[in-house]
């Protein structure tokens, strides 16, 4: 790779949630960005104010059939990572992660390119241990309905360590945790999306179980810094390495959070907790701090507000405000000003 000058990168699933902001990054850095993507649950929409930039290039590819290219860097986010997507069609969620996985490790091999896995806290499944370090070897269902993205996600952090150990692969494994903001799919099943988009239409917001299990909300930007800074480590860094926020929030801390923040007349309501769901799930993060120097700075009420603001303009068409408000304001403060 060509150290301290412009990279050719390679990003799978580019055109997702978390692609779209990490092309972004790589674009404002100035390096020459490939974005490769199906579009099954990824859109033109999210990189589209790139499309008319020099070194940005939009390419329609499955990951799950081979890739010729010349890249420096690959980052290998091609997934979908919610569970109504997941789901929906589980075996090829499967060959997305140890197909695809395949495909990009034989990519760097040829091309001696460096290679990120997007990883996911998904491999702790219901964890017995709790924070979760990268120690742990986790409790996961091999045969349930999540079992195609959770063993699919495991297996393909076998095949980077194995190419790692057999062909002496530069890799790096990213154990994400929950991330969240602008560019989330709307309809992704996840609970910062199903709660905001709840409670801007003022419809009942769904709680699973009790609402006491908890999650770590990690927002969108921290997590790109943290992708990047991997990237830039030692060859002998290789993860995994949990990426996360290890504050923990409860579902039903949660939705309140939400219901306040925009000014929702929205009333919780309980359902029956989904087969497989973690009752806790939060990272031990004291490995990034100390290999990567890093660690979010973003707090969850000011993440939620640019989130609130970002579901708002795509429910409504309106502008949302570019500058975060204090949670404090009138709930609808932060939604009145164009």
């Amino acid at each position: 790779m060509r150290e301290g000058f412009r990279r050719r990168i390679l990003v799978t699933g580019g055109a997702g949630f978390l692609g779209s902001h990490l092309c972004e990054r790589l674009v404002m850095q100035g390096h020459d960005v490939l974005c490769v993507d199906n579009f099954y649950t990824g859109t033109k929409d999210n990189i589209a104010h790139l499309l008319d930039t020099a070194n940005f290039e939009l390419m329609r590819h499955d990951v799950t059939f081979p890739l010729y290219v010349e890249v420096d860097e690959i980052y290998n986010l091609a997934c979908p990572a919610s569970p109504v997507h997941y789901q929906y069609d589980p075996v090829q969620t499967t060959k997305t992660s140890v197909h695809g996985a395949i495909n990009m490790l034989g990519l760097a091999k040829r091309v001696k390119a460096k290679i990120l896995q997007a990883s996911t806290s998904e491999v702790y499944g219901d964890a017995r241990v709790h924070p979760q370090p990268e120690s742990y070897w986790g409790h996961v269902n091999p045969i349930g309905p999540r079992s195609c993205y959770d063993e699919g996600k495991r297996c393909a952090e076998t095949l980077f360590m194995d190419y790692r150990r057999q062909h002496g692969l530069s890799i790096k494994i990213a154990r994400i945790f929950n991330t969240y903001g602008p560019r989330m799919h709307p309809c992704d099943g996840r609970v910062v999306s199903n709660f905001m988009m709840q409670a801007l239409a003022g419809a009942p917001i769904t709680v699973y179980g009790d609402g006491s299990q908890t999650r770590s909300f990690c927002y969108v930007d921290d997590m790109i810094d943290a992708f990047i800074r991997l990237m830039e480590t030692p060859d002998d860094v290789t993860g995994p390495l949990n990426l996360g926020n290890p504050d923990e929030v409860s579902m039903l801390d949660l939705a309140q959070r939400v219901i306040a923040l925009t000014g929702s007349s929205s009333e919780i309501v309980f359902k029956p907790l989904p087969v497989d769901d973690p009752l806790h799930r939060r990272p031990c993060i004291a490995r990034a701090m100390e290999v990567l120097g890093w660690q979010p700075v973003t707090a969850v009420d000011e993440g939620l507000l640019l989130t609130a603001r970002y579901f708002h303009a795509k429910r409504f068409g309106s502008a949302a405000p570019s500058a975060p408000t204090a949670v404090a304001e009138p709930a609808n403060a932060a939604f009145s000003r164009t």
